[in-house]
């Protein structure tokens, strides 16, 4: 049968195969090229290099400034001491004709050194004059006006002097020091007139206060920037002053602060409203100056307890212009400076009310009474003002009503706190304040398992604020065009190209990148890489290299070496562009509001119930309650909760009954270690709850055994019943080595507690023979190593035999060295005598090894006596000669000796 195709057919294929070939061609020239252009760059001739000019420390114009500052700065100090010192050797005239001279010399001289260019140096010349002016006016008053008052004149002067550097300023517009000059010389008339007048603190703060807004409105409509900083930083000083002084006003006399604070929260606020881009900043002093002043008559009006609660007030109202209506039409910069303004104010009250929430809460962790005693410790706090109840109730409501998650967290630890400070501030009895501390922790507790209710109203945590997903505006018609925009940028077929005429060569239309029969064909290079051809640059996409052999593109240009080739997918039919865009970082989950809320609400639930448990030690009654109680929530949360709460739970529901069997015990009167033996209850209902409650089975079990630990160290006076709580400890470890999941780890503590129990009873009768310890740890431990060998042969011996035999050959061996009787060194020669046969019939390395060593230092110690006596009876030279003759032995027979000693070593080696 032929299976070739007809002739037409087969003369297209043959034609696509050659186009691809060419193309192939093309593209390793065009690499070639490049390498050759690598490899073999051209050298530049070598040009002179001519020294390089020396680095300056500074440049023409920074010393130039420095030169004109110093000369300024000396001649000003030549004015002031010729004014200050020389003045009395000259006439009247001469002062006149002299200081006049120099002024108007100092101020006329800038207008032609401007003209020249010389701005540095007309800058420095004209701050001399200014400051020449100033000398005038001093030197005017202690000759003409010396029976004037300083500070009237001084405020006049400072007037005159802002009003003329000022007109001087302006009239010479390239000078950048007299418009400063004027700014700050014009901050004295006011507060100096105020002063002169003998007016209070209260005139002069208003004073400040009216200097400070006509810095504000020089900040708002001045146009050279020092004069805006320097306006800017004088209406800061001026106003910081006169605020400051509103607020120890209102401390004392309220109406007369009020007023002054209201102006300077209009002007502040003003100020917000007339430059957006920083009205955050003068908002908050605007909303804090408005608290000051509403809170300061409240506060003489009201009685002392409620000066905190009124400050509260007035900042919950200032802070609702966040979600008023007509805090809505305000900008955005004023209304968050405003509303941080009150929540400012609201947290400084929060922390007002803080003290009885902590007595509440550590109160009964301090204990200053006898367990049981029935006595109660009074609270440190109980002078406090109760009123504090009042600002943490205002605080919750008003954040009950801010739809946020932060926000209803808030809700429940203040919420937490009220109910915590209840107590304190009213001084409810005990029983009382332990029933509200139970159904807090209940409450709080139900909180974190049932979460729902505290969650309605907020938001999902898909549409919250910078949450991934469609925003509020986006549509379904907007959310469609972008998926739709999505999935063609990432398919894999290109439009087709106006005017491209498909040819013989092109082949069959490019099929899908996951068709797994498309056929791999080459693609034409883009000019971004060594792999560039002329068409792929030139020429329609997708048209295969030229057909000419051997001759690269025209006008290809190879690329450099840090842009390495692009290599074209294979089954694509155009070339993909060399960068492909970046695909959007995964972000982690929003958690759920739920969840969190749940996590604020059982953090509460734990302190409450701690709380409460330290609380009720102070009657034996209260004391099984609130146990109960607790031991009951916590189970109910074990149950009905999920995740890190419930195993919490759980462990806290273990550590309650724990302490019920411990008030049990303490209630009847046992002694110590028959509340041991009581306590080792809990491990074992530990184990029957792990066996049952798999979520929650390892953290129960794992406290279990922690409450084990506490009971054997109840025991440990008492040797007997020590053994017996190690006893009863092995049995509920062996009972829970049955679970599969817990075989490995119960198994070996079930034996360990065995172990340690037949020691401490061994010790307890007085045994102090090694063998009664060890050999109990040996004939198991032999065991297991001789079924692990019969499971697996080529296991080490070391691993099976060698800590099985340890512990009894060592701790004997060492027993016999100190034994002067004949029976233990004879039964351990012979044992070790066993071991060592053993050990080479059936070649185990630990079996030779350990027998052998042991045998030989028996040996040792049975025959030291007696090779005592024989050296001591032999003649002094004879050992020396002894050893001399080995030595030549061993020197002789040095190379057999290092052949027996490789075999031997080979032997041991192959032993297991």
């Amino acid at each position: 049968m032929d299976n070739s195709p007809p002739p037409a057919d087969e003369l297209v294929l043959v034609d696509r195969e050659l186009a691809h070939i060419e193309a192939r061609r093309t593209q390793l020239l065009a690499r070639r090229a490049w390498l050759v252009q690598v490899l073999y760059q051209p050298v530049r001739a070598a040009t002179p290099r001519w020294p390089a000019a020396p680095v300056t420390d500074a440049t023409p114009r920074s010393a130039q400034n420095v030169l004109l500052t110093l000369g300024g700065t000396l001649l000003t100090i030549a004015a002031v001491a010729f004014t200050l010192v020389s003045w009395g050797s000259m006439g009247i005239g001469g002062r006149a004709a002299v200081l006049c001279a120099v002024t108007g010399a100092a101020l006329a001289a800038p207008v032609a050194l401007l003209r020249r260019g010389l701005g540095s140096t007309a800058e420095s010349v004209a701050a001399l004059g200014l400051v020449l002016t100033v000398l005038d006016a001093y030197a005017l008053h202690r000759v003409a006006l010396s029976d004037t008052d300083g500070l009237g004149y001084a405020a006049v002067v400072s007037a005159v002097l802002a009003g003329a550097w000022a007109a001087y300023g302006s009239a010479l517009s390239r000078l950048r020091v007299p418009l400063p000059a004027a700014v700050v010389a014009a901050q004295l008339p006011l507060p100096l007139g105020v002063l002169a007048a003998g007016g209070g603190p209260t005139a002069f703060a208003w004073a400040a206060l009216v200097t400070a807004a006509a810095d504000g409105a020089a900040v708002l409509w001045g146009r050279p920037l020092p004069v805006r900083i320097t306006a800017g930083v004088g209406a800061v000083l001026l106003g910081g002053w006169a605020l400051l002084t509103g607020t120890r006003l209102s401390l004392s006399s309220p109406w007369s602060g009020a007023a002054l604070l209201l102006a300077g929260a209009a002007v502040c606020l003003y100020a917000a409203w007339r430059a957006p881009a920083g009205a955050v900043a003068p908002s908050v002093v605007a909303g804090l100056a408005a608290v000051a002043a509403v809170g300061g008559p409240l506060r003489a009006a009201l009685p002392a307890d409620w000066a905190v609660p009124g400050y509260v007030l007035c900042a919950l109202l200032l802070a609702s212009v966040w979600r008023a209506g007509a805090g809505a039409r305000l900008p955005h910069g004023v209304r968050t400076g405003l509303a941080g303004a009150g929540a400012s104010v609201v947290a400084l009250g929060l922390l007002w009310a803080l003290p009885p929430v902590a007595a509440g809460a550590l109160g009964p962790l301090t204990r200053t009474t006898g367990v049981w005693s029935g006595e109660h410790a009074g609270s440190a706090l109980a002078s406090y003002p109760a009123t504090a109840l009042l600002v943490l109730a205002v605080a919750a409501a008003a954040l009950a009503s801010v739809p946020r998650l932060w926000a209803r967290c808030g809700v429940l630890v203040l919420v937490w706190a009220l109910l915590t400070a209840l107590p304190v501030s009213l001084g409810l009895p005990y029983a009382a304040t332990l029933a509200l501390q139970l159904l807090t922790a209940a409450t709080a507790l139900w909180t974190a398992v049932r979460p729902a209710p505290s969650t309605r109203g907020l938001p999902l945590p898909g549409t919250a604020r910078g949450a991934t997903g469609p925003g509020p505006g986006t549509t379904p018609e907007t959310a469609a065009g972008t998926a739709r925009g999505t999935k063609t940028a990432a398919g894999p077929a290109a439009p087709p190209v106006p005017g491209r005429t498909p040819s013989a060569a092109d082949g069959p239309p490019a099929r899908p990148a996951t068709d797994p029969a498309a056929p791999t064909e080459p693609t034409e290079p883009t000019a971004s890489g060594p792999a560039a051809s002329g068409p792929s640059a030139s020429g329609p996409v997708g048209r295969p290299a030229a057909a000419s052999a051997g001759r690269s593109a025209p006008g290809s240009v190879p690329p450099p070496p840090s842009a390495p080739p692009q290599v074209p997918a294979a089954g694509s039919g155009v070339p993909r562009s060399g960068w492909a865009s970046p695909s959007p970082r995964p972000q982690a989950p929003a958690a759920e509001p739920g969840t969190v809320l749940g996590r604020v609400a059982y953090a509460g639930g734990l302190v409450s119930a701690v709380d409460a448990v330290a609380l009720a030690l102070d009657v034996r009654g209260a004391t099984f309650a609130a146990l109960g109680v607790v031991l009951g929530l916590f189970a109910g949360v074990a149950v009905l909760g999920a995740g890190a709460r419930r195993a919490v739970s759980a462990c806290g529901a273990v550590l309650a009954a724990t302490g019920l069997v411990l008030a049990g015990a303490a209630a009847a009167g046992l002694e110590d270690h028959w509340t041991a033996l009581a306590l080792l209850l809990v491990p074992a209902a530990t184990a029957a709850v792990g066996a049952t409650a798999r979520p929650v089975a390892l953290p129960v079990e794992i406290t279990g055994a922690a409450v084990g630990l506490c009971a054997l160290g109840l025991a440990g006076p008492r040797p007997a019943f020590l053994a017996l709580a190690l006893a009863l400890g092995g049995v509920i470890a062996a009972a829970t080595a049955v679970r599969p999941g817990r075989r490995p780890f119960a198994s070996w503590a079930a034996a360990g507690l065995f172990l340690l129990a037949a020691w401490v009873r061994l010790g307890a009768w007085g045994v102090t023979t090694p063998e009664a310890y060890t050999l109990p740890v040996t004939v198991p431990v032999l065991v297991v190593g001789f079924l692990r060998r019969r499971r697996d042969p080529e296991a080490s011996s070391w691993t099976a035999y060698g800590p099985g035999l340890a512990v009894t050959l060592l701790p004997s061996l060492g027993a016999a060295w100190t034994d002067p009787e004949w029976v233990r060194p004879l039964v351990l020669g012979v044992a070790a005598l066993v071991v060592t046969l053993l050990g080479a019939r059936f070649r185990l390395q630990a079996l030779l090894l350990l027998g052998g060593t042991v045998l030989a230092l028996d040996g040792l110690h049975e025959l030291a006596p007696y090779v005592v006596q024989v050296v001591g009876a032999l003649p002094r030279w004879l050992p020396p000669a002894l050893a001399g003759l080995l030595l030549l032995a061993a020197g002789a027979t040095y190379e057999q000796r290092l052949r027996d000693a490789r075999r031997l070593r080979e032997r041991l080696a192959r032993m297991r």
